[in-house]
């Protein structure tokens, strides 16, 4: 399934939509909220382009004269003409500056808006959980990060360019169709032949140019993954650095992050050998460029039919009006580079939209003030049934334990109630009130202590009593004076102390129903113990479904539901 999303942008080109795809990612921010400030600095930057190459046919014009005066051995127009230059110049790099700094301010602005969009939208409908659940596609934050950095930076670059290209091709066409004069072949007279020269020469080096090098796309393509692939492994390493010690596993991970490693090297040394195919082309195109004109142009010029700086003008007027026919050459590689970035973001696009546009399987709304499950199944991705046409109802104020042996859906269940599920059919009703969940492995995000008890919500919605209040119950007054440190926490507390963290976390909360998914298996029973009987003394009248094995968990739930066949078996628990 990920190599289907992967190369869908692919098809898309075949069927004509790429670029339309391309188009519709690219409009919006023009059209936005910051479409002002982005369109006047988009005509600024034109506009500077634009005058680059005004700049360059002043220079077209200030050849011919410069070399007509070293001809005729001209002093006095020599050295005018050298401080001419001097001023064209320095307006130039004035020019060149305004012009890098202009465009690097909208490339920022612009990747800026289209950030903070896709983080929205992923972060919108669980797509950053269902995506990587369903393997719908990889490293989804490298293609916000990079790819969205690289889309911006090039589609600019790219366009801006395109835009100064075919301007100056207009001007130094008109200039060369002029200079060049007519040549007769075989009886026929063909005016402004330089001009049509320059095209021939291009549209040739371009045609071989794709066909050396169009395998680039598909390479760049695969080196944006492999990379991103060979830094997940690193950060994995990173993130169970103490299981791997403990199971002596430094042999095994080595094996794996090379075996990374040979996919970017075999795919680079690919890039490479295509590279310098294409290279050995482009620079041999280059070198001719250098001397065709003359070659051509020479024989008016031995004739006496144009003098030396009118000759320097050709070549010059030539040389634009080649590289400007030769764009695709020249961008050639950066263009490979921006498809491949676009097919990634575009094929990332597409993962969301399906998630989006998805029916839901399973029919989960909020209503009502108990937990009704009604006609459930739950299926795996391979088709097995975990639960076949379930019903269970938790009246409000209950305290319920699901239990069942490891695999029998208990844990999918829970899931299924927080929207997570994709597969199965049924309805769940929840209660309206307020809810949280607790999955066995709490997440505690980077920054103070105060943050990580209060999230989801911001750091100040409490008072300091309160979090000093809460630590003190749940067994951690050793972390009261550290509330305001900012630390990487899921590294610094033990897996228990975690789970007594986000027993804290409830008790901030408050909530009228609480989701647990064995959130105290790191725990010792006595830990355990004092923290269910906190929830029950501080939130008089809490709802519970808890997922747990131990039979330590049975006095605090006085209903018991057990998972066996696929079915929910009513139990009564005594304490």
């Amino acid at each position: 399934m990920n190599q289907n999303a992967e190369y869908s942008a692919v098809n898309d080109a075949v069927r004509g939509q790429f670029f339309r795809k391309v188009w519709a990612m690219t409009t919006p921010y023009w059209h936005s909220e910051e479409k002002g400030k982005a369109w006047t600095l988009l005509i600024a930057v034109i506009a500077l382009s634009l005058f680059s190459v005004a700049i360059s046919v002043w220079i077209n014009s200030w050849y011919k004269d410069f070399y007509n005066a070293l001809q005729r051995k001209d002093d006095a127009a020599f050295w005018q003409l050298i401080l001419y230059f001097c001023g064209i110049a320095a307006v130039a790099i004035l020019g060149a500056v305004y012009r890098l700094y202009l465009t690097q301010m909208l490339t920022i602005r612009w990747r800026a808006w289209l950030t903070e969009k896709h983080f929205t939208r992923w972060l919108a409908n669980k797509n950053y959980y269902q995506l990587e659940q369903g393997g719908y596609t990889d490293n989804p934050d490298q293609r916000i990060s990079e790819d969205l950095n690289k889309f911006t930076t090039n589609t600019l670059g790219l366009g801006l360019g395109l835009i100064r290209n075919i301007v100056s091709l207009v001007s130094f066409s008109i200039i060369l169709w002029g200079v060049s004069g007519s040549i007769e072949v075989l009886g026929f007279t063909i005016p402004g032949y330089m001009f049509w020269c320059a095209l021939v020469y291009a549209a040739v080096g371009s045609w071989l140019t794709h066909v050396i090098g169009r395998r680039l796309i598909g390479l760049n393509n695969n080196q944006q993954r492999f990379e991103a692939d060979l830094r997940f492994s690193m950060v994995r390493v990173r993130e169970n650095a103490e299981s791997i010690a403990l199971y002596n596993g430094e042999p095994n991970e080595n094996r794996r992050l090379s075996s990374r490693f040979g996919l970017v090297w075999h795919n680079f040394w690919d890039i490479m050998k295509v590279s310098k195919r294409l290279t050995f082309f482009t620079s041999g195109y280059a070198q001719i460029a250098i001397i065709f004109p003359f070659m051509v142009a020479a024989p008016r010029y031995f004739a006496g039919k144009i003098e030396l700086g009118e000759l320097m003008q050709i070549n010059s007027a030539f040389g634009n009006v080649q590289e400007n026919f030769s764009w695709f050459i020249s961008a050639y590689q950066d263009l490979a580079e921006w498809r491949a970035t676009c097919d990634r973001l575009l094929s990332f696009r597409q993962a969301m939209t399906d998630n989006e546009e998805r029916a839901p399987a399973i029919d989960v709304q909020n209503q009502g003030t108990a937990l009704k499950v009604q006609n459930l199944g739950l299926d795996l991705a391979d088709g097995r049934h975990l639960l076949t046409n379930a019903d269970m109802t938790v009246e409000e104020g209950e305290r319920v334990m699901l239990s069942g042996r490891s695999g029998s859906g208990k844990s999918t269940l829970l899931r299924a109630m927080g929207h997570l599920w994709p597969a199965g059919h049924g309805s769940i009703r929840l209660p309206t009130g307020r809810y949280l969940f607790l999955p066995q492995k709490p997440y505690l995000p980077i920054g103070t202590l105060r943050e990580v008890l209060s999230y989801p919500q911001p750091g100040d919605t409490y008072p300091h009593e309160r979090y000093v209040h809460v630590l003190e119950t749940c067994r951690l007054p050793h972390l009261i004076g550290r509330l305001d440190e900012a630390n990487h926490w899921q590294r610094m507390l033990s897996p228990g102390e975690q789970q007594r963290l986000a027993f804290a976390r409830a008790l901030l909360y408050a909530p009228q129903w609480l989701y647990m998914d064995e959130a105290t298996s790191a725990m010792d029973e006595e830990d355990e113990a004092s923290l269910y009987q906190a929830l029950i003394d501080e939130l008089p009248g809490l709802s519970i479904v808890s997922v747990g094995h131990r039979s330590s968990l049975k006095r605090f739930h006085p209903r018991h539901v057990r998972i066996e066949n696929g079915h929910l078996v009513d139990q009564t628990v005594t304490a």
